[in-house]
């Protein structure tokens, strides 16, 4: 027991340290923000985030041995960044809401809860924020493992030139909830329809007999199961906090590799940080090889395309543009390359913008 109390003195002892050195780095982090002020210089500086981010995964890695796990400290340091940067100007946030759903999950995990969020009920919705500069971000889903890709999201960008200066991606756990703690209390499940999709054969198996209902989201599944008897919804570990619903069954989900992508969009154009990806858009002309030839450049430029989807143009019936994603940044050397040859081979080239992989995604 002398060697418990021994150990947990200590423990106190470095806490203490923690906390003292959290309060400097908060004066610091002050006197900065009234540095930026007076010079006019940006508040928000990711490329900055991002190489503190590295600096510390490395160090963690290369010094500590990651005794502690890089994932958690991904987690504290954004909470201490946020925190700080709250004390210089708190950032505004849209996101496609309402809150406790994915995407509210996937803000909170990119800019920390420092950070005031504004939810929006459409995509178009989170665009416009940026756009009129109410927000400094926003931030939509993209593209599911299990469901493929966002439309919406992709034919947004056909019109907005907002560009996208980051990206987040988190695993998709899926809960069945209620106000009741019996499974066999339920006789309707609400969600949104790509969560029904992702969980339909453990609902098939286990609530054979149940109504599955489609909501606009798994926020409004979980309303209506707070307040509907026999209820249930199909909604994330945070919605049954927020919504003080039972957690009946977890991780209902059909596979263990469910991730959803997000994106960050704003105004700004983000500097290379040496792990950036590249986000485009291409149009091809009405000919044979077309395709062929502009999908050429990137093989003879050597860079990977991690991405491709087609969409109609919306200018007439039967005419796609593809959106890609590339490894590299646009200033890259290769990428400059592709760029300019991709430019000379096809009808049209919207560059929506180079950024930093998500964290930890390597």
């Amino acid at each position: 027991m002398d060697e418990l109390k021994r150990l947990r003195e200590k423990i106190d002892r470095i806490d203490e340290e923690i906390l003292r050195l959290l309060n400097e780095r908060a004066k610091l982090a002050r006197e900065i923000g009234d540095i930026k002020k007076r010079n006019n210089l940006e508040i928000h500086v990711p490329e900055r985030e991002r190489a503190i981010f590295e600096k510390i995964l490395s160090l963690n890695r290369e010094k500590f041995g990651e005794e502690f796990p890089s994932e958690a400290l991904v987690h504290i340091y954004r909470e201490i960044i946020s925190a700080c940067l709250s004390l210089e100007k708190p950032l505004r946030i849209a996101y496609l809401g309402p809150k406790a759903t994915f995407t509210h999950q996937a803000a909170l995990e990119y800019f920390g809860f420092s950070a005031q969020y504004v939810p929006c009920a459409t995509i178009r919705d989170v665009f416009v924020e940026v756009e009129s500069e109410r927000t400094d971000y926003g931030v939509v889903p993209v593209e599911n493992t299990i469901e493929g890709v966002v439309n919406y999201t992709l034919d947004m960008f056909l019109e907005s030139e907002l560009k996208i200066s980051g990206e987040v991606v988190i695993p998709i756990n899926l809960h069945l909830l209620s106000s009741s703690e019996s499974l066999s209390d339920i006789r309707r499940v609400y969600s949104h329809k790509m969560a029904l999709g992702q969980c339909r054969s453990w609902l098939e198996k286990n609530l054979p007999d149940a109504q599955l209902i489609e909501t606009e989201s798994t926020a409004k599944a979980c309303e209506i199961a707070l307040e509907e008897e026999g209820s249930g919804a199909v909604a994330s570990e945070v919605a049954s906090y927020t919504y003080h619903l039972n957690i009946v069954a977890s991780n209902i989900q059909e596979s263990s590799d469910n991730f959803t992508r997000f994106l960050i969009v704003s105004k700004r154009e983000m500097k290379p940080t040496g792990k950036g990806k590249t986000s485009l858009i291409f149009a091809v002309r009405d000919e044979p090889g077309a395709l062929y030839r502009a999908l050429e450049a990137f093989y003879e430029e050597g860079v990977n395309l991690t991405k491709i989807e087609s969409r109609p143009s919306r200018r007439r019936a039967w005419d796609y543009v593809f959106f890609v994603d590339l490894e590299g940044h646009r200033e890259d050397e290769r990428v400059r390359r592709v760029l300019k040859k991709l430019g000379e081979r096809t009808q049209m080239v919207k560059i929506l913008g180079s950024y930093p992989r998500a964290l930890l995604s390597e």
